[in-house]
């Protein structure tokens, strides 16, 4: 009898185990995964809708109709997509190796005014953007009169400007990676005959893929979505990114167009995703493993 009663108490102090370790934790991903969802499915919806409105779009896939994808065609957004290709491909390759360029400058070598440079990053790194948004503009118009290629409304200064703003984060977040790697493996190689070049590019790149994987990610990211600095520099339509050209397709109220503009999301949304599966394996390691020493 006393065995009979034991089971369904162990039993049950199993199942209420069970919740308080795991089982709780079933609704609250359910929960995350449908708060993360219902956003992008309304945009599919609002891009399948041939009404091109939100208040159209408020049932989702009441209508499915590929009228606002074809319509991309009538307009310059392949333009616009080409231009944000380029901008973000080669400022995510730019801000890779100028990044790990400088980390790698100062985690191996030691000379004066190391410290004084590290410490001048990080507090340039705490001013935000916008307060250098006129400045950059005044510059460019300065540098345009001499070299009109790096003025505004050039996709070549906007690069040098990602590139410059993104150069404090970059070489703080490969410096503590670069850290990781042991000093040996270097000075072996010197006693081999080998170059500082040949060390940076045979030796220590292959091992700080993971970190030149998340920097490309977060510097391509940063571009392709970027809109101030994009608008200021960018001044005609022919040149303008995504983020740019398609604002305005919503910025006026009373000729809005939220079925092109969701549609152009939707596509808009495939180089970042290809990219970020593409290199999702780095990712994790390549923002915690720098973290550990430096």
């Amino acid at each position: 009898m006393s065995t009979t009663v034991a089971r369904p108490d162990r039993a049950a102090a199993r199942r209420r185990r069970y919740l308080l370790d795991v089982g709780w934790k079933y609704p609250v991903a359910i929960l995350v995964i449908v708060y993360a969802t219902f956003p992008l499915l309304y945009v599919v919806s609002a891009s399948l809708n041939p009404r091109g409105s939100l208040a159209g779009s408020s049932s989702l896939f009441s209508a499915i109709d590929f009228t606002n994808f074809a319509a991309l065609g009538d307009t310059t957004y392949w333009t616009w997509a080409s231009n944000t290709l380029l901008i973000g491909g080669i400022s995510s390759i730019g801000a890779v190796i100028m990044g790990a360029a400088a980390a790698y400058a100062f985690s191996r070598f030691r000379f004066s005014g190391r410290r004084a440079s590290l410490t001048g990053l990080l507090i340039i790194q705490m001013f935000p953007q916008a307060l250098a948004f006129v400045a950059i503009f005044l510059m460019l118009l300065a540098i345009g009169e001499t070299v009109p290629s790096l003025g505004i409304n050039s996709k070549l200064a906007l690069i040098c400007v990602y590139l410059g703003g993104a150069l404090g984060t970059n070489t703080f977040l490969m410096y503590g990676f670069f850290n990781t790697i042991p000093i040996e493996i270097d000075e072996s190689a010197r006693i081999d005959g080998a170059t500082h070049a040949q060390i940076f590019w045979r030796l220590i790149m292959p091992l700080v893929t993971p970190i030149l994987a998340v920097v490309a990610l977060l510097a391509f990211v940063a571009a392709f979505g970027d809109y101030i600095l994009a608008r200021i520099i960018l001044v005609s339509e022919d040149n303008w990114t995504l983020a740019v050209g398609m604002y305005q397709w919503v910025s006026n109220q009373l000729t809005s167009r939220w079925g092109l503009f969701a549609a152009g999301t939707v596509i808009a949304a495939i180089p970042v995703l290809a990219l970020f599966l593409a290199l999702q394996r780095y990712i994790v390691g390549g923002l915690t493993a720098g973290s550990v020493k430096g």
